[in-house]
């Protein structure tokens, strides 16, 4: 691994963003600001005042993004990828689990177009070679039990750089990494925004055309947890649960020791071994 990639970042533009852009990609309108509190909450505000389907938010830096669990997202300027999509999906709330599944399905793809495996931990966390390279939220604005809007999120290290990493996150930081890190080079931050809204787009297409069943099962075969021992938020101690796998709901289905199955709704899962 090389310790240092960047030596001039690549700045976004809304223009080169475009240029890769697919079709079906759910982009008609992109925001590019320099600063943000975080993408969500800039694109919460413009669905609220009827922004469309397909509107994008990105930013170079966020000074206050959180991701799942209220959890403070690092995020240094110029360097990484920090957008929010916003859907309008005519589907009951009970549905918005399976955009989960489609905003990591269309993140690990467009790390995949890197050369690099990229695969998913349970609820929304992209690893590369075992550490964590982004992750994804969704939230969603209901009226009664049908969903008005569904907002994607997502950040992912492209270029931040080793010692950046460490002095943000600490010890933590042994568990993370960036793209350009493992790859040894510069990831061409454009071209891959692009990618992931063209995908995002592949997968969202192919939930409207064939249901959730495609997109689970995709899900399934990029999932580092199914099969293994972990142990889940709720227990104390380290007693070893077997995950497997996830249902409809988005919830992590395990099993404990003495053979009884139940579901876990959300929190940080620990593999053992």
């Amino acid at each position: 691994m090389a310790p240092d990639v960047v030596t001039m970042p690549e700045s976004l533009r809304v223009e080169l963003i475009r240029q890769h852009l697919w079709a079906e990609a759910p982009a008609s309108h992109i925001y590019l600001f320099s600063e943000a509190t975080s993408t969500s909450d800039i694109l919460r505000k413009l669905a609220k005042d009827g922004a469309r389907e397909g509107t994008v938010v990105i930013a170079e830096t966020q000074s206050a993004a959180r991701g799942r669990a209220g959890k403070r997202w690092f995020s240094p300027p110029g360097v990484n990828l920090y957008a929010s999509v916003l859907l309008r999906p005519e589907i009951p709330i009970t549905a918005v689990p399976v955009f989960c599944f489609i905003a990591s399905l269309a993140l690990t793809e467009s790390i995949w177009l890197e050369r690099l495996p990229a695969t998913i931990k349970w609820p929304n966390d992209i690893l590369v070679e075992g550490k964590k390279v982004g992750g994804t939220l969704v939230e969603c604005v209901s009226r009664g039990d049908r969903v008005d809007s569904v907002i994607l999120g997502v950040g992912v290290n492209l270029n931040v750089r080793r010692e950046a990493l460490e002095g943000a996150l600490g010890a933590e930081a042994r568990r993370a990494t960036s793209l350009g890190e493992v790859a040894g080079r510069e990831i061409e931050r454009n071209r891959f925004t692009a990618m992931f809204l063209n995908l995002l787009g592949k997968w969202f297409q192919i939930y409207r055309t064939y249901g959730p069943e495609p997109v689970l099962y995709a899900w399934r075969e990029r999932d580092v947890l199914t099969g293994r021992l972990a142990v889940i938020p709720e227990e104390r101690g380290d007693t070893p649960h077997r995950v497997l796998g996830v249902n409809h709901a988005g919830h992590l289905v395990v099993e404990d020791p003495t053979g009884a199955v139940r579901e876990v709704l959300t929190g940080e899962v620990r593999l053992l071994g």
